[in-house]
C-alpha cells in the first residue's frame, strides 16, 4: 500500500476507534481489532547485524566491525539481505498463525549513537565515533532494509537512541546527559538528521537518559520541534524498553505514572516499549495529553503497518524454499564482511605466515562461538571459530589448541582452586610452536548492554582499556615464550595491551567478526585475505582515558577533539598492498581523485577525505571526515573518483547549535587513512592536500 493510501486508511480507522482502542495500539504488544480488520501485532524485533533472536539467520559482523570496512555499499547490501531474510522468517511465523515478539517486520535497528567514550559497553553496537561515518553507514543500512520504493517498506528500520546516549549503562535509567547545544548539533544529532533526510527512516527510538534535565522520551523540543518540524520526519517514535516508566520511577520528572505517560505522549513518543501507556486513558482525562496527540500517534503507527503490506497470503513452504536458494549467497556476503572488517594494527614483517609447521592457537577466544556473534544476533547455520579457521587454512601444519585462561576468572576449572591453572600448558605449546596465535579480548557476556552483559565491571561498561587480569597474566607468560607471536584482539572496541604488546610481531583487531570470522582471520594469517579495515574509533593508551565517564562534553574526546597522540588513530589500518593515490583536484565543486593499483592482484581499500578549517571565528574540530568510500581496482587499473563533498559536512556549528557556512579556508586531505602525524608514521604513507 502506497504512503498516501496507507495514511488515508489509517486516518479513517482512527476516526472509528474509541479512546481505549486507540491507546491500546500505542503499546508495543498491540491487540487486534477484528471489527476494524486490524490484526494483533508485536512491534519489537531486532536486526542489528542480521535478523536477531528469532532462530536461524545470517550472522554478519557486529556493527563496529561493519564500520571498520568503511564500505557503505556493503552495509546497504547487508540491509537488503536482512530485509529479505526477515520477510521469509516473518512468512514462516505467519503461516503458523504466530505474531509475537521477534516475528514482525519493524526492526529496532540500527544503533547510530556516537562512541564518546571507549569504555561504553554498547559501543560495539554502533558505527563508531565519527558523525559522518555513522551517518553514511546508518543511511545505507536503512536504505537497504527499507527498500528502494518510497511508498512500500520491505522492512521498517528504527534508528536509536535519540539522543546523547553513550553510557554509563549502570545508571542509564535515571542518568542526565549534560550537553551543550554545540555538542548536541555537531556530534550527537547529525546521524539522526541524515537518516531522516537522506533515507526517510520510518522509526526513531528515544533514549533512557535525560538531556539537560528532560527525559528523552518526554523531550518535546527534540521530538516535535527538531525531528518533526525541522527535519520533517513522518515515521513513528518509540520509547526504549521501560524508558517511559523511568520518567516517573528514576528521573522523578513526574509525580504519577499517568502524568509520565501523558508527558511522553504529549511530547510525541507514540509507541511504548513497556506497559506505562496503560495509563494513557487516565492521562487524557486528567489533561496530561490531548486526544489529538493520541490520534496522530495511532495514525502514524498504522500507516507504517499498512506500508509493510503484511496482510497478504503467507506460504511457509515457499518461504523456506527461497531461504534455501539464497543462503549460500548470504553466507558468502557475511564472510566478505568479516574480511573487510579486520584491522591490521601492527605487522613487523611476520604476516603473511610462510609455511609454519606447528601453530599454537591459544586464548579464551580461540574456540569461542560467543565472540563471533556479538549481541542482538541470530543463530547461524554454521560458525567458524579462530581455531577451526586456522585448521582449515593450514592443513599441513600441526595445530596445538589451548584456552590458557578463562575470559575473566582466575582459573578455568573451578574445582582446581589453582589460579592460572592452564597457563603452563599454554606456555609449553608456545615454546613448541613455530608461530603462536594468541586470541585475547572480551565477548558480549561481559561487554554490552545492562542486563545482557553480566560482568563484575559495571553492567557491561569497561572499567578501563586493559584486558581482564586473567588474560594479562596469560599474555605476560606466553609472549616471551613464543618464537613468533600474532595477537588477535576480539572485542567491541579499544583495548590496550600495555608493555607486553612489544612481543607481538603482528596485531589484528577483529571485533566480533560474525559467523565466518575465524575463516577471515585465518585468511589474513596466510595472506589469502588482504586486511583492509580501518579503525572507526580512536584506540587510546589506557592512561589517556582519564576523564569522567559521565562527562558528555566532546572536548578532548575522539579524533576530532583529542590533541594528544593516541596509540592507534581513527582511520588507521595496515594492509599487505596499497592503492596509489596519485592526484586530486577540485573543479567546480567536484572533487576528482586519481587512484591506481600497481599490484598484480585486485585491491579493495577505503579512500578518505578529511577537512581541516582555518580562519574561522567559531571553534571547529581538529579535522572531520567528509567522504569515505571503498574502491576496488583490478591489477594495473587506474581510476578517477569524482564526488561532490556534501556541504553539510563543511559547515560550522556555532555555540547555539546553528549550522552556518564556513568563512575561512578549508584544507581537504586525501589518503587511505587519517592525515594525522601518528597515522602517517605507522602507515609509512602521507596524504594529498588541496585547498578550497
Amino acid at each position: 500500500m502506497d504512503k498516501i493510501t496507507a495514511r488515508a486508511k489509517a486516518r479513517e480507522l482512527v476516526r472509528r476507534m474509541t479512546l481505549e482502542e486507540k491507546t491500546a495500539q500505542m503499546l508495543y504488544e498491540a491487540p487486534g481489532l477484528p471489527e476494524l480488520g486490524i490484526p494483533a501485532y508485536n512491534w519489537w524485533n531486532e536486526a542489528l547485524h542480521g535478523v536477531a533472536r528469532s532462530g536461524r539467520a545470517t550472522v554478519f559482523p557486529q556493527s563496529i566491525g561493519l564500520a571498520a570496512s568503511f564500505d557503505p555499499a556493503l552495509v546497504r547490501k547487508i540491509g537488503e539481505v536482512i530485509a529479505e531474510e526477515g520477510r521469509i522468517i516473518h512468512e514462516i511465523y505467519k503461516s503458523e498463525g504466530k505474531s509475537g515478539i521477534y516475528q514482525g517486520l519493524t526492526y529496532w535497528s540500527p544503533n547510530i549513537n556516537i562512541v564518546r567514550d571507549p569504555r561504553w559497553g554498547r559501543a560495539h553496537e554502533t558505527y563508531g565515533e565519527d558523525p559522518y561515518l555513522t551517518s553514511r553507514m546508518g543511511t545505507e543500512f536503512v536504505r537497504g532494509l527499507q527498500g528502494e520504493d518510497p511508498d512500500h517498506l520491505t522492512a521498517s528500520a528504527c534508528c536509536k537512541h535519540l539522543a546523547a546516549h553513550s553510557g554509563p549503562e549502570g545508571t542509564r535509567h535515571g542518568f542526565n546527559a549534560a550537553v551543550s547545544r554545540k555538542d548536541l548539533f555537531e556530534t550527537y544529532l547529525p546521524a539522526f538528521e541524515r537518516v531522516v533526510k537522506d533515507a526517510d527512516v520510518s522509526g526513531i527510538m528515544t533514549a533512557y537518559n535525560a538531556i539537560n534535565g528532560i527525559p528523552a522520551s518526554a523531550h518535546r523540543e527534540l521530538l516535535q520541534e527538531i525531528i518533526r518540524k525541522e527535519w520533517r520526519f513522518d515515521g513513528y517514535i518509540v520509547s526504549d524498553c521501560g524508558a517511559i516508566q523511568d520518567i516517573y520511577e528514576y528521573h522523578h520528572y513526574t509525580d504519577t505514572k499517568a502524568e509520565a505517560a501523558g508527558k511522553a505522549a504529549e511530547a510525541g513518543c507514540e509507541l511504548n516499549c513497556g506497559s506505562l501507556y496503560g495509563y494513557l486513558n487516565e492521562a487524557v482525562h486528567k489533561g496530561y495529553v490531548r486526544e489529538e496527540m493520541i490520534d496522530q500517534a495511532v495514525e502514524d503507527l498504522l500507516t507504517i503497518r499498512f506500508r509493510l503490506d503484511m496482510d497478504g497470503p503467507f506460504r511457509g513452504e515457499e518461504a523456506i524454499g527461497r531461504w534455501i536458494r539464497k543462503k549460500p549467497e548470504w553466507n558468502r556476503l557475511s564472510e566478505l564482511a568479516s574480511e573487510e572488517a579486520l584491522v591490521l594494527l601492527k605487522n613487523d614483517g611476520l604476516l603473511p605466515l610462510t609455511d609454519p609447521k606447528t601453530i599454537a592457537v591459544i586464548g579464551p577466544n580461540a574456540r569461542s562461538v560467543t565472540v563471533l556473534e556479538g549481541n542482538y544476533h541470530g543463530t547461524a547455520d554454521e560458525t567458524v571459530t579462530v581455531l577451526q579457521g586456522i585448521r582449515e587454512e593450514f592443513p599441513g601444519a600441526a595445530i596445538l589448541g589451548a584456552d590458557g585462561a578463562h575470559l575473566y576468572k582466575d582459573q578455568i576449572e573451578a574445582m582446581s582452586r589453582v589460579p592460572d591453572d592452564q597457563v603452563p600448558e599454554a606456555v609449553a605449546f608456545a615454546k613448541a610452536a613455530d608461530v603462536t596465535v594468541l586470541c585475547l579480548g572480551l565477548d558480549p557476556s561481559i561487554e554490552g548492554e545492562q542486563g545482557d552483559a553480566s560482568n563484575e565491571y559495571g553492567a557491561g561498561d569497561k572499567p578501563n582499556l586493559l584486558l581482564p587480569a586473567s588474560q594479562r597474566r596469560l599474555l605476560a607468560a606466553v609472549a616471551p615464550a613464543a618464537k613468533k607471536l600474532v595477537v588477535i584482539l576480539l572485542s567491541g572496541g579499544a583495548l590496550d595491551l600495555g608493555d607486553d604488546e612489544r612481543y607481538a610481531g603482528a596485531l589484528i583487531q577483529a571485533w566480533y567478526p560474525g559467523a565466518y570470522g575465524g575463516r577471515a582471520i585465518a585468511g589474513v594469517l596466510s595472506g589469502r585475505v588482504d586486511p583492509t579495515g580501518r579503525l572507526p574509533e580512536t584506540f587510546y593508551y589506557n592512561e589517556q582515558v582519564s576523564w569522567d565517564f559521565e562527562d558528555y562534553r566532546m572536548e578532548g574526546k575522539t579524533y576530532r577533539f583529542f590533541r594528544e597522540e593516541p596509540k592507534y588513530p581513527f582511520g588507521f589500518g595496515l594492509s599487505f598492498r596499497k592503492l596509489s593515490i596519485e592526484d586530486a583536484a577540485l573543479e567546480k565543486d567536484i572533487l576528482k581523485i586519481t587512484i591506481s593499483n600497481p599490484h598484480e592482484k585486485p585491491i579493495s581499500m577505503p579512500v578518505m577525505v578529511f577537512a581541516e578549517w582555518e580562519g574561522e571565528k567559531e571553534k571547529t574540530p581538529i579535522r572531520q571526515l567528509v567522504f569515505a568510500e571503498r574502491i576496488t581496482l583490478e591489477p594495473g587499473e587506474r581510476k578517477i573518483i569524482q564526488t561532490k563533498i556534501d556541504p553539510y559536512w563543511l559547515m560550522i556549528v556555532r555555540e547555539d547549535g546553528a549550522r552556518i557556512p564556513h568563512e575561512g579556508t578549508i584544507r581537504l586531505k586525501i589518503s587511505d587513512h587519517a592525515p594525522d602525524p601518528r597515522s602517517c608514521r605507522l602507515a609509512g604513507t602521507g596524504f594529498i592536500e588541496i585547498i578550497c
